[in-house]
């Protein structure tokens, strides 16, 4: 078992396992809502608006996670805006957006700032070099997060699940709505330090998606999420040490591969389950 416990014994294995270990109950709660009010294309285009601002960030002396979490909350107002005024889909204003952030991006960090050498991190994250600093931030967010999920959690699952019964209940679900997507936004803000801007969907999304093949009720599902992502970015950053490969797309490629085998699992479970067909009727 040495393996297992002997890269830990090296202070930025322990570091990046404190981050995962933060960042597992963000998985629950979060990923769980995004999961079941159908957010995930919205996370990841988050995620991925915040790259222009982490290209400028250092070259104009902004901190990284400041200049993220403006140009984030400023992709889901004009997500809100573009879908009013241009009659688009929400996905189709999404997509628009997450593709002109991407690119702008990029210009930046190739022709701009000169910050090519720097892009692969920005884009994949290094959890390998988390700081004291990034921890600080993510059990700060972990902090709010547990504070809105008290105040909105009743309204959060009864608008996910019969928007307009509870609007009738004059449960504030406007309120509660930004609530949400300002949670989801500042999460995917702390979480670029360990996956990149691309790469938010592996702690975000992924597990509670795999946790909603295995289990139904809520609160479970929420347990489960987190525990997956606790695994997953543990297993990931293991093996990102041990191969020298790194960890952001380690956990990803993880994620998705779990993914798999449970909807595989499930699959099977349920045509064993279900009456054969051709026996049935005749007797």
């Amino acid at each position: 078992m040495s393996f297992i416990f002997d890269p830990f014994e090296l202070e930025f294995m322990r570091r990046a396992a404190l981050e995962v270990l933060l960042l597992a109950p963000l998985a629950g709660i979060l990923g769980t809502q995004i999961v079941l009010r159908g957010l995930a294309f919205f996370t990841h285009g988050v995620g991925t608006a915040t790259f222009p601002g982490l290209v400028v960030a250092g070259p104009l002396g902004i901190p990284p996670t400041l200049a993220a979490l403006a140009v984030g909350l400023s992709f889901a107002g004009a997500l809100e805006r573009l879908g009013r005024s241009a009659r688009l889909a929400s996905d189709a204003a999404t997509a628009l957006l997450l593709v002109a952030a991407l690119a702008i991006g990029i210009v930046l960090a190739s022709d701009v700032y000169e910050a090519g050498a720097e892009v692969d991190q920005l884009l994949f994250g290094s959890l390998l070099a988390i700081g004291n600093e990034e921890i600080a931030a993510t059990a700060i967010v972990l902090v709010v997060v547990l504070i809105a999920t008290a105040a909105w959690r009743r309204t959060w699952i009864a608008a996910g699940f019969d928007p307009a019964s509870a609007r009738s209940l004059r449960l504030g679900v406007a309120v509660a709505d930004w609530g949400l997507l300002s949670a989801i936004a500042i999460a995917v803000v702390v979480t670029l330090d360990a996956t990149g801007a691309l790469l938010v969907a592996s702690i975000l999304v992924i597990p509670a998606a795999t946790a909603r093949l295995l289990v139904d009720r809520l609160g479970r599902l929420e347990l489960v999420a987190g525990l997956i992502a606790l695994a997953e970015g543990t297993t990931g950053l293991l093996l990102a040490y041990e191969l020298d490969v790194p960890p952001g797309a380690t956990i990803a490629a993880l994620g998705g591969a779990l993914f798999v085998l449970a909807a595989v699992a499930r699959a099977a479970t349920r045509s064993i389950r279900s009456p054969n067909a051709g026996l049935g009727g005749r007797g």
